[in-house]
């Protein structure tokens, strides 16, 4: 497999091939992450096709200190988030910061208060054949859509596409105890959701 480095060199002699392999690679990912910061499909698309012209002109300048991707990512979401803005659909950094507890203080410490810390009454199992089903992923979609937009794409990044904290820290630019906030929440809301679902 061609290396990261030798990618560069061809998208920097202006290769077709090489910059085609790149949008196989990666343009539905940023769609997906465009689309959690803009109000529709098009305007994703949009923002989009402006981070890959912001990409062949900037690819010159890129120093390779992160990643190709992280590169990218970084530069899909300063546009999706400018672009969001515009749209008024962004709400500021400090709304996350609510001082909602991820879990209902009630669900910890019996009646009895002996077990600081323990659950008064654990979270059921989800039985196997509830949880594959389809309806069951709609929940979680539709839990995941009524994050803030931050906390969307926190999740969508780390459980969804599967990045690593570091590489989410580095697109999103986020410190990493603000990725393990955000991430913490997110997972919070959408177990809520599917356990207001399965019981």
């Amino acid at each position: 497999m061609e290396s990261e480095h030798a990618l560069v060199l061809r998208l920097r002699s202006g290769d077709e091939s090489a910059f085609r392999s790149l949008i196989e690679m990666y343009n539905a990912m940023l769609v997906r992450v465009a689309r959690m910061y803009v109000s529709t499909q098009a305007v994703a698309e949009d923002v989009a096709a402006d981070t890959w012209l912001a990409v062949l002109e900037g690819i010159d300048r890129f120093e390779e200190r992160s990643s190709l991707k992280t590169w990218i990512f970084r530069i899909l979401t300063n546009k999706a988030k400018t672009r969001g803005m515009r749209e008024s659909r962004s709400l500021p950094f400090s709304s996350f910061d609510a001082e909602e507890p991820a879990v209902d203080p009630e669900r910890f410490n019996g009646p009895d208060h002996d077990w600081p810390g323990h659950w008064a009454s654990p979270p059921r199992a989800f039985p196997e054949e509830r949880l594959l089903a389809a309806e069951t992923r709609q929940v979680i979609e539709a839990a995941i859509a009524r994050l803030p937009p931050t906390q969307q794409a926190v999740i969508r990044l780390r459980d969804i596409e599967g990045w690593s904290a570091e590489e989410v820290c580095n697109a999103l630019t986020l410190t990493e105890t603000n990725q393990r906030v955000l991430l913490h929440r997110a997972r919070s809301a959408v177990r809520r959701a599917l356990e207001e679902y399965l019981t």
